[in-house]
């Protein structure tokens, strides 16, 4: 009697479902293959997104066609000035007939939201999201009404125009599990870009490739991805350099006004078990930390002036923070 092949990558749950993903968004964004499957994890642990890039590359479409390909519900919200939180997550409309108020829901009642330049509104449209964003649910009127399942706010903003901004509080950059810097796709893929969106009668469609039953399923799987006890270690350890390295200092640069915080913790180690899982791996590596660790850390630490003075940026300090400790063996 012959023995059953042995399992491949593309035959286990988190590979197949990643290739099947990646597939359906890559017949509309091309060159942006590491920021699908940050994407990815993301959809998998449940964690929100910040986007940053400069116009035109593609981040609207991209979180449209992650939409797509999951087959969830999707709105887009377009921050503005004039934007009131009433207009993200719903209001009470008022009945003559008979005296009562019935619950609008805003937008934000959708499986991915895309918050487009989030930075554009004030203060009271930040903290509307933010309860949605940490709580999974939106109060109007007093009454509490929760958020589908599963429920994603990816936001996108500029990192060049900044008048009109309001900056994001760290309250709330803290709430994302990533901040991905989307860059200029490469020639050979700008190029491809014309020929699948130089026609005016005609543009790539994108099919449903997974759902949200499916989506669910998978993150128990991610749960079940191992983490050694010395890579948990690991894990910490980074994140608490960065708060050594926010420590004054007697003579040498303080590059860091703050460091990351304890959710900072939480999300590397989640962020590490997807991306094992949907490369088919059974447990957490170094490298795997290692791959997460700028996308999960940049936004979750505050430079000083002296560093910005000096030229560092977060990935510098981040690099620093890499290089600082000790890999387990």
């Amino acid at each position: 009697m012959s023995l059953p092949e042995p399992a491949t990558s593309s035959d286990l749950p988190g590979p197949a479902w990643a290739e099947r993903l990646s597939a359906e968004i890559g017949k509309a964004v091309l060159g942006q293959n590491d920021v699908v499957e940050r994407l990815q994890i993301a959809l998998l642990v449940g964690g929100h997104v910040l986007l940053e890039g400069m116009p035109g590359l593609a981040k609207t479409l991209l979180v449209k066609s992650l939409g797509q390909a999951m087959g969830l519900d999707f709105e887009r919200i377009q921050f503005t000035p004039d934007l009131l939180p009433s207009d993200v997550v719903g209001t009470l409309v008022y009945s003559p007939h008979d005296g009562s108020f019935t619950p609008h829901l805003g937008p934000v009642f959708a499986n991915i939201v895309l918050a487009d330049e989030i930075n554009r509104s004030p203060a009271k449209v930040q903290s509307a999201l933010l309860e949605a964003m940490q709580e999974r649910q939106v109060t109007i009127g007093g009454t509490r009404h929760p958020l589908p399942n599963p429920f994603l706010v990816l936001a996108t903003q500029n990192p060049v125009e900044h008048e009109g901004t309001y900056p994001l509080p760290e309250a709330q950059t803290d709430r994302f599990l990533f901040k991905l810097l989307l860059d200029y796709p490469s020639g050979e893929d700008e190029l491809e870009m014309l020929r699948r969106w130089g026609s005016t009668t005609r543009s790539p469609v994108v099919e449903a490739a997974s759902n949200g039953p499916e989506l669910l399923a998978l993150r128990e799987g991610v749960d079940g991805v191992f983490v050694a006890p010395e890579i948990q270690a690991y894990l910490l350890a980074l994140v608490r350099q960065t708060r050594d390295m926010a420590a004054p200092a007697a003579t040498a640069l303080r590059p860091l006004a703050f460091g990351a915080s304890p959710r900072a913790t939480l999300a590397l180690y989640q962020s590490s078990r997807a991306l094992a899982f949907i490369r088919g791996l059974e447990q957490v590596t170094p490298s795997l930390v290692q791959e997460v660790a700028a996308d999960v850390l940049r936004h979750r630490i505050g430079l000083t002036y002296e560093a910005e003075a000096a030229g560092l940026s977060a990935e510098a300090v981040i690099a620093q923070v890499l290089a600082a400790v000790p890999v387990p063996g």
